[in-house]
């Protein structure tokens, strides 16, 4: 019996690998600004200083660079959760992943912006992503929480609204930007505005979380 060779897809050149880098640096860009039904391979041709036809060499369609840069963001968002350590102090742990995810916000505030307005759209690209690999990470880590409670190391709390609600407040100082900063005003509006908010928010959800340790229903306070 015959058997039909398998043709190697061949590697790609420095050039088209620095060429498909520019187009999804592009892309986040126009995507981040318009959503994804606002932009269109034009736009994302123009940001990209490329030929729309030079473009689709690399892409045959929007709906494919999109789906390239939001496979790359999950990836990224689900990286800090994934660092949460079920053997380290949960103080500890939860204030890491406090501050891992603000250092997002600061520095990613456009990979954020994608991702919220496809949830907003009902996440039609990602449903799949969400219900299988995020799910699967925040039920193990819904897990390690639970068991820090059990263990009387936290008070008894909701693990998924917890971790809810610091994506809340974290991922607020980047898709509300602007707001955050017009709010502070001058001389608090810098990046100082990161540090501040990461020991706002610990001592919030820290404090929040510890157990009570006198009759008087009084916290210890996070050091």
């Amino acid at each position: 019996m015959a058997m039909k060779a398998v043709r190697a897809r061949k590697p790609l050149t420095r050039i088209q690998r620095e060429n498909r880098e520019r187009i999804l640096e592009a892309a986040l860009e126009v995507f981040s600004r318009h959503g994804f039904r606002g932009s269109t391979i034009d736009q994302i041709a123009d940001e990209a200083a490329m030929s729309k036809p030079n473009l689709l060499y690399y892409f045959r369609r929007k709906e494919d660079i999109h789906s390239e840069l939001i496979h790359r963001l999950l990836e990224t968002w689900l990286a800090p959760l994934e660092e949460m350590n079920s053997d380290g102090d949960p103080v500890r742990e939860i204030r890491g992943y406090i501050r891992r995810k603000l250092e997002m916000a600061r520095d990613f505030p456009r990979e954020s912006r994608l991702f919220a307005n496809e949830i907003l759209q009902g996440a039609p690209r990602i449903k799949s992503m969400l219900e299988e690999e995020l799910k699967s990470l925040v039920d193990k880590k819904a897990a390690v929480i639970t068991a820090w409670m059990e263990q009387e190391k936290l008070r008894p709390a909701d693990p998924r609204h917890l971790i809810f609600a610091i994506w809340a407040t974290t991922q607020h100082y980047a898709d509300f930007d602007v707001q955050v900063r017009a709010v502070l005003g001058p001389g608090r509006d810098g990046p100082g505005r990161f540090e501040d908010a990461a020991l706002f928010l610990e001592e919030m959800f820290l404090n929040g979380l510890l157990p009570r340790r006198d009759g008087l229903g009084a916290e210890p306070q996070v050091q």
